[in-house]
């Protein structure tokens, strides 16, 4: 179990179960401190959980069980649950029962001088800047960039053929522009020598009649 916590917090708590005799474990039960909140588990192949729940519907004794041989001699197994922490700071005592195949028990119960002591977590006031509100902070915002940058993109890809079709209708007006221009200019050079053309005629066919 961790040694600290802080307070409303789903902390995740990892029971490890060695086997000190000859022969297997084959249960555990974990009494769950007062105002401490169990709300998941980890399953574990081989084995069983089940919980026993109050009148307010609680989980307060929990147990793991096993389905085959067991925890083995020389083995160890962790069970990994989610409990809510209480609001109020305080010492969190996990009383346990280890159950082995021959039918023997041990309480792990006593306090820190004791030969079996059970595991206690020190539950203290959480405070702005604690580790999990910082860790659920980085998944908010995380989350956010992640859902943000994929729309901008989106915006950018999707105004390409926009920006590309008013390029392309600029480029036509600027050809038509240098089109009229040219042949604007040339017919204004021909003009002279049209005007020319036509008095010498009116100069020839006056000649004529005289």
């Amino acid at each position: 179990m961790p040694n600290t916590s802080t307070t409303g917090a789903w902390e995740p708590y990892t029971l490890k179960v060695p086997v000190e005799k000859d022969v297997p474990t084959t249960k555990v039960t974990v009494k769950v401190p007062s105002g401490l909140e169990i709300e998941s588990y980890q399953p574990v192949p081989g084995w069983n959980y089940t919980a026993e729940k109050d009148s307010s519907g609680k989980a307060k004794p929990i147990t793991f069980e096993a389905t085959g041989e067991g925890i083995l001699p020389g083995q160890f197994q962790q069970f990994v649950f989610v409990a809510k922490n209480p609001a109020q700071a305080t010492k969190a005592s996990w009383d346990a029962y280890q159950y082995y195949k021959d039918g023997s028990f041990v309480e792990w119960t006593g306090d820190e001088k004791a030969k079996t002591p059970h595991s206690i977590t020190d539950i203290v006031k959480a405070t702005s800047t604690n580790h999990h509100a910082m860790q659920n902070m980085n998944m908010t915002t995380n989350e956010k960039t992640s859902s943000t940058n994929p729309t901008k993109a989106t915006e950018s890809t999707n105004q390409l053929p926009t920006i590309l079709s008013v390029v392309a209708v600029l480029l036509s007006l600027i050809a038509l522009i240098m089109s009229f221009r040219k042949k604007y200019h040339s017919e204004h050079h021909n003009v002279p020598s049209s005007y020319g053309g036509i008095k010498q005629n009116l100069v020839y066919n006056t000649n004529h009649k005289r």
